[in-house]
């Protein structure tokens, strides 16, 4: 079903995008996790930078058991405070960690969602050295990988944006209620 969204890459608006994402991270995680983590990389000041912040703002207290999230628009994990962050997070044993953040690719790629089964690289899209974050990766392509002028990223279109946050949200709390078998009436997420 993924091949007709090259690969695992899917359109920010697609209808089923919650669902595509839900199974494939579905099926990247191995026997045995008994908890999930996101970390949601980015700024709350650069809107092309903050896919990371919304999604980790939207899963904010949905799963408290079997869900933890660092990184939201209150307390976001940028390129000033990753490092340092870190090195605090207190992860449960058995925890696969999705690491979300926006990105920069190429043109065919612009405004998808993209999935990996490896690390999250914060930063290497604007030459950063960053540490690297998860077992897998959702990614939003944001910007074209050779836009001249990165201060783009201040300009990025919110809805995109937005809508790529939801979309990675929700499939993300459908992925825990049906992972960790909630009953299909526990809310997805929790809007306020």
């Amino acid at each position: 079903m993924l091949k007709q969204h090259q690969g695992n890459s899917i359109p920010y608006n697609y209808r089923l995008a919650p669902l595509l994402i839900r199974d494939t991270l579905y099926a990247l995680i191995p026997d045995g996790t008994e908890h999930i983590c996101v970390t949601g990389i980015g700024s709350n000041v650069i809107s092309g930078d903050s896919l990371g912040p919304f999604v980790g703002t939207l899963l904010r207290d949905s799963f408290p058991t079997h869900l933890t999230v660092y990184g939201n628009l209150q307390t976001p994990l940028d390129g000033t405070t990753i490092e340092k962050e870190i090195s605090r997070f207190n992860l449960p044993s058995n925890c696969f960690v999705i690491g979300i953040d926006s990105v920069l690719g190429s043109e065919s790629l612009l405004n998808s969602i993209v999935i990996s089964n490896s690390a999250l690289h914060p930063g290497a899209g604007l030459g950063k050295n960053l540490p690297c974050i998860g077992d897998c990766s959702v990614m939003g392509v944001v910007l074209e990988k050779h836009t001249p002028d990165h201060t783009s990223l201040l300009y990025t279109d919110l809805h995109v944006i937005y809508t790529m946050a939801v979309n990675i949200a929700k499939a993300i709390s459908l992925l825990v209620r049906q992972y960790f078998r909630y009953p299909a009436d526990h809310p997805i997420l929790q809007v306020r």
